[in-house]
């Protein structure tokens, strides 16, 4: 049994030094989640999504739904 290990990646727009996420995308079409972490801290805890609910987050966030106003 070989154990598949998460590719991390973070958008292009994180180089400002701000609060950002990494998420390892790989793990979306062979378990069906994804994983999610603070990329300050990678050996921090993990969150995992169901693919569903995070492409639900990513289609508000893009929306602007979570736009400070």
């Amino acid at each position: 049994m070989t154990t598949e290990s998460p590719r991390w990646y973070k958008s292009s727009y994180s180089e400002n030094g701000g609060q950002c996420i990494e998420v390892a995308a790989d793990f979306a079409a062979t378990r069906g989640v994804v994983p999610v972490r603070d990329s300050k801290v990678p050996g921090g805890p993990v969150l995992s999504l169901s693919a569903d609910a995070f492409s639900c987050f990513v289609t508000s966030v893009k929306s602007g739904r979570f736009d400070k106003g």
